[in-house]
Parts: C-alpha cells; sequence; structure tokens
C-alpha cells in the first residue's frame, strides 16, 4: 500500500490521508504533487509525503509521528 499524508506540524496532526495499491503509484505521486502545488499557491506549509507500507499498522508503527499526538511525542 502507498499512503499518501499531508501533516499539519504546527498542530501535529493528519489534515488528509489517502492509500493506493502499490499498481497506482503513478498516481499516488500525480496527486501529491497536485496536492504540494495547491498548498504552495495557498502558502500554507504542510508537510506532503508517499508513505509505503504493507498495511496502515505498519505504517502507525515505522512513522508513529504523524499519528501520536504532540503531548505524548513530547514525553518521549
Amino acid at each position: 500500500m502507498i499512503f499518501l499524508i499531508e501533516y499539519d506540524r504546527e498542530k501535529g496532526r493528519i489534515v488528509t490521508m489517502l492509500d493506493f495499491n502499490d499498481s497506482d503509484r503513478q498516481d499516488a505521486e500525480k496527486q501529491r504533487i497536485e496536492l504540494e502545488v495547491r498548498l504552495n499557491e495557498k502558502q500554507i506549509d504542510h508537510e506532503v509525503v508517499l508513505l509505503h507500507a504493507a498495511t496502515l499498522d505498519a505504517l502507525k508503527l515505522t512513522h508513529n509521528r504523524y499519528f501520536a499526538d504532540l503531548a505524548e511525542l513530547q514525553r518521549n
């Protein structure tokens, strides 16, 4: 699975998350670029990433910072 995540660093939360089959990588890349362009035009400073993981649970293990709240991250 491929996950497209728009993350608001200031608020410490996911704004948008879409998932794609591995075979849809080109579509995922296209949507990532379109999202980055839209955010740039609006001068919104969000992190936009494409990540690959077997499942959402696996993604949460490897990229916990996107899913944990700010207070939890600050404790670690």
